[in-house]
């Protein structure tokens, strides 16, 4: 179903119009850009040429380090339907002054109009990924995202390979840039019309006092965001990927004349699998999470660009220079698929390496700064794309270094770089386990999580049937979970990295160790003051025979302190599996079974209970334990019904449902 959602957005109201804007403003800056870029190669001589082409590349990234943060905070602070709409409008004048500026052949003013589309451009970046989460669900947002992502790469690709056709039939007479000029005007017209149709986006931050000073508002927005790691190094993994496909797109060109021998026919074909790769990995990155931000993706995505950058450059390396340059000839040729097999694996693993991370930082940046902390992200993106043109003439000019070799020390620095990410920010490992452990071994059925609160504390009470039932759970709920263990489990090796990665409190029996007993029940208080979600496995072990076990007082305990809403839920189809108790004890053998169906059930929360309880009978007692039972009870093979609804059968006795068995009554 998360697939179907993905693409029901392109005909809603909501996203249509935006996605529609934002890929014909993509498509526009890129036809300039490279008619503009193709026009000066082959107006001037190489000297002059290769001087000016650079200048232009500088000043179209030149905005973004000016007006990004002034643009981030005009986002916050007003309507930005009305900010893009405003924005189009500006496009549509910069079109007729670029027309104007090429039938002048004036290259002063042509690179001045460049310098304005930047502009525009710095302004609509923050909007762009500010807006999405005022339209969109949460569980919306990784298939918007990655549906802008496709439609910028891919308006970025037509509009290269337009503008570059166009320009080179301007030296063929006025049809060319006939042409060029009402693809230019019509697409910023159409572009405009698109906006009208983008609903609403109240401001979150109307009293907002603009920071004219880029510098100073960048170092503020800095310093806000680095007190959240998650983000801080979420905006750096988004601009090292920037850096990466810079550096792959600017090389593909000499990559094909320099190596492969080639023309501009394969430099098309090269340009078309990158970024056909890029908008199948995006599109795939839903399909993979479920609807959900999976964060265990990006590392996934991380290995996949360092292991097929190294494929591309051992096969570029070992490809036999063409003797003719055409198409036909590069297809006919050993290695030739190998290439375009690693651009595609490289543009697939780079959707799924940076789309969970732009639908990371829209859901945890605070709404009254979100705009902010991205036009920050966008400033860093800029500049590592000037590291990577650094980094391109320092390796290839100066070092001397092949085109391969080239590929082949970015993929590796890659690799260095995740390691730093992950090490700074161990959530991303974590959900990659996650997310293996529920696409391997298991396949899980989630039943009634939208019971869980969206925010503001709760304790989840579950029972506890394997050693990954904490890990299952992390992985269903799409909130944070705290879990609270026993700590011989806490510190089991390579699970202690993810329970403490995971804020887990670990706690174990008031007589072995009374301090940290009272230290655990310290934490757990604060935790929920402080609005975080708890769980506990009230059994306190391990079933041994796949029933539920008594009830420890535990439970009892943290609700007299801090009263808290309580999430009961269940985890069936474990008892057996390799990481249960099942013939005596875990790890038994190796799993017999792959792909096997669990359920994760949440039933309706139960508010926290009265300060003076009705007292129970005996009686009471076993009608309540029989219907605990009966909604815990993984191992239970007596009620297939497994009715969540018996929760609510017990009216008076729910709070009695969590302390039924402290003295096994």
């Amino acid at each position: 179903m998360a697939h179907r959602t993905q693409f029901q957005l392109l005909s809603s109201r909501r996203f249509l119009p935006f996605f529609l804007t934002q890929f014909l403003g993509a498509f526009n800056d890129n036809v300039y850009k490279n008619a503009l870029i193709v026009m000066i190669a082959f107006r001037l001589v190489e000297s002059e040429a290769n001087a000016l082409i650079n200048v232009a590349a500088g000043l179209f990234i030149l905005p973004f380090f000016l007006f990004s943060a002034s643009a981030g905070q005009l986002a916050d602070k007003y309507d930005k339907s009305r900010l893009i709409r405003l924005i189009k409008l500006g496009e549509i004048c910069i079109g007729a002054l670029g027309v104007t500026a090429l039938y002048s052949s004036n290259n002063v003013f042509c690179l001045a109009v460049l310098f304005l589309l930047g502009i525009q451009s710095a302004f609509f970046g923050p909007v762009k990924y500010a807006i999405l989460p005022q339209h969109l669900k949460r569980s919306e947002l990784v298939g918007g995202n990655a549906l802008v992502e496709m439609g910028t790469f891919v308006g970025i690709l037509t509009g290269t390979i337009v503008g570059g056709l166009l320009a080179g039939l301007t030296g063929q007479g006025e049809n060319g840039l006939f042409y060029l000029s009402w693809i230019i005007m019509g697409a910023a017209v159409l572009g405009y019309l698109a906006s009208r149709g983008i609903p609403v986006a109240p401001a979150p931050a109307p009293n907002l006092r603009i920071n004219p000073n880029p510098f100073t508002q960048t170092e503020n927005i800095l310093l806000k965001t680095s007190k959240t790691p998650s983000i801080f190094y979420a905006i750096i993994g988004i601009s090292w990927f920037w850096l990466m496909g810079a550096a792959y797109l600017t090389q593909i060109p000499s990559f094909t004349k320099n190596v492969l021998g080639g023309d501009e026919s394969l430099v098309t074909l090269l340009l078309c699998t990158f970024t056909i790769g890029i908008a199948l990995g995006s599109l795939l990155c839903e399909r993979l999470s479920d609807g959900n931000i999976e964060l265990g993706l990006v590392p996934l995505g991380a290995a996949g660009l360092t292991i097929t950058g190294i494929a591309l450059a051992a096969a570029g390396g070992n490809f036999v220079e063409l003797q003719q340059a055409t198409l036909e000839a590069f297809l006919s040729s050993d290695g030739a698929y190998t290439i375009l097999a690693c651009l595609v694996m490289i543009g697939i693993c780079g959707g799924l390496y940076i789309v969970p991370l732009y639908a990371m930082i829209q859901d945890r940046s605070a709404p009254e700064i979100r705009a902010q902390i991205i036009s920050v992200n966008n400033i860093l993106n800029a500049l590592f794309m000037v590291v990577s043109a650094l980094l391109g003439l320092f390796f290839l000019n100066i070092l001397e270094a092949t085109i391969p070799q080239f590929f082949l020390v970015i993929a590796l620095m890659n690799a260095a770089v995740a390691i730093f990410v992950f090490t700074k920010v161990p959530e991303f490992a974590m959900r990659l386990l996650i997310w293996m452990l529920s696409h391997t071994i298991y396949r899980v059925r989630h039943v009634g999580l939208e019971q869980i609160p969206a925010d503001g504390p709760a304790l989840i009470v579950c029972n506890h049937v394997s050693y990954v039932d904490a890990l299952l759970l992390a992985g269903a709920v799409r909130r944070p979970i705290r879990f609270i263990m026993y700590k011989p489990i806490y510190e089991i090796p390579v699970l202690h990295f993810i329970f403490r990665t995971g804020r887990a409190i670990p706690i174990c029996s008031k007589a072995k160790d009374p301090e940290g007993y009272e230290k655990a029940f310290q934490d757990i208080e604060q935790g929920l003051k402080d609005g975080d979600l708890l769980c506990i496995f009230p059994e306190g072990q391990l079933t041994k025979d796949g029933e539920i076990q008594p009830f420890k007082a535990g439970i009892e305990k943290i609700l007299e302190r801090t009263p808290v809403p309580v999430i009961p839920m269940a985890l069936r189809g474990l008892w057996g599996s390799f990481f249960s108790h099942k013939d005596g004890h875990a790890f038994s053998t190796w799993p017999r079974r792959f792909w096997s169906k669990v359920s994760v059930v949440a039933g309706n929360p139960i508010e926290p209970p009265k300060p003076k309880l009705r007292p129970y009978t005996m009686k009471s007692w076993g009608c309540v334990e029989s219907n605990a039972s009966l909604f815990f009870g993984a191992g239970v093979q007596t009620s297939p019904a497994f009715m969540v609804e018996a929760i609510g059968e017990i009216a008076w006795h729910k709070w009695a449902l969590f302390t039924l068995a402290k003295r096994q009554l």
